[in-house]
């Protein structure tokens, strides 16, 4: 807003004009609601769909998935997020955390330390450095999250040092890290975890992305290191249409000390049409393998190994709402899903979604 004051010289025949600007506020206020019912055909009696998934996990009830308010600090050379948050998400991924935690989203302080270049130091609790899919699910293609990110973290506390090239082309950043999402170490691990992240967008149509994760995530005295690679690019192939491919793998060591590992890997693809300003289309292919139960355990002779099928209408009501359908199947080669009661080695859902951001 401008307030323009008008100061009439009439003794020299002239008028002079100008405008005093307001200063801009430095906080930032944001919300966002995101309501679901999902029905899972294997119709469990817990209300509670498979244990890997976190997000839009509870069967045949109107659920909150994700209910946010967040308020962002930036001025000058110094930023700032705290963010508080309710729903099934945050009880079944934040299940590990300290009661006073368990609502945190996002609370961390940045400090920029050089005059020349656009380089961060941010501490706290702080969104994910690893994957393409994050908690806020209107950012993400499909309505329910891919295996591959609901198995890999969505948060991370810690300090890390970012840097942004001057064409904007390059991040770079590394970080020190409490553990493997998590915000309260492990009892008795007093051993540091660490992440990179390399971004290139060599175009305003391409993203490529490495990031990387190190770390223990057992007590010091059954200490097995942790090394996990996460891949992925997004390619906007035309006006209407874009696609995402990611690729996981991770690897642990059976025992401490020893030179052996456990490996799991997941690759996915989702590709998005958007038919018109209000439509969007997106269908998702994914495999996930973990035999030896290092991120998923099913006790089964091969572990986890299942392959995943989803396709994906949303309706844009306005700018700021959105309804989102979505049918999903897995296919597994144990019968690790139950229906009524009985070992299956499929699965099958419908979810449904109304979200509101302000």
């Amino acid at each position: 807003m401008k307030k323009t004051i008008m100061i009439a010289l009439i003794a020299f025949g002239f008028t002079i004009s100008y405008a005093q600007e307001k200063t801009p506020s430095p906080f930032t206020f944001l919300g966002y609601i995101d309501t679901y019912y999902s029905y899972d055909f294997g119709n469990p009696d817990n209300h509670e769909r498979p244990s890997f998934f976190y997000s839009y996990n509870k069967h045949n009830e109107a659920s909150l998935n994700l209910g946010l308010i967040k308020v962002n600090y930036a001025k000058d050379n110094i930023r700032g997020n705290f963010a508080l948050m309710a729903g099934t998400y945050a009880q079944y991924n934040m299940a590990a955390e300290q009661d006073l935690m368990k609502n945190i989203y996002e609370a961390n302080v940045g400090v920029k330390i050089s005059k020349t270049s656009n380089l961060w130091i941010d501490a706290g609790v702080m969104p994910s450095h690893i994957g393409f899919e994050s908690a806020i699910g209107k950012d993400c293609m499909n309505l329910t999250r891919s295996i591959l990110a609901d198995n890999s973290p969505y948060y991370e506390a810690g300090v890390k040092l970012g840097y942004t090239s001057k064409s904007e082309k390059w991040y770079l950043a590394v970080m020190y890290l409490n553990g493997w999402q998590r915000i309260q170490k492990i009892d008795d691990n007093q051993t540091p975890a660490f992440g990179t992240q390399v971004t290139y967008k060599p175009s305003g149509k391409t993203t490529l992305n490495w990031s990387t994760y190190v770390g223990n995530e057992q007590p010091d005295s059954d200490r097995k290191w942790r090394y996990f690679n996460n891949f992925y690019g997004q390619f906007k192939v035309s006006e209407k249409t874009s696609l995402v491919a990611g690729f996981d793998i991770g690897a642990q060591q059976k025992l401490n000390g020893s030179s052996d590992y456990d490996t799991w890997f997941s690759p996915v693809i989702i590709a998005q049409y958007k038919p018109t300003a209000k439509i969007q289309l997106a269908a998702r292919g994914e495999y996930y393998q973990d035999e030896k139960g290092v991120i998923i355990a099913t006790g089964t002779p091969n572990g986890f190994k299942t392959f995943g099928y989803s396709a994906n209408f949303d309706y844009l009501v306005s700018d700021n709402v959105m309804f989102r359908i979505e049918a999903r199947s897995l296919n597994s080669k144990d019968e690790i899903f139950l229906k009524e009661g009985n070992p299956t080695d499929t699965n099958t859902f419908l979810t449904t979604s109304l979200a509101i951001s302000f």
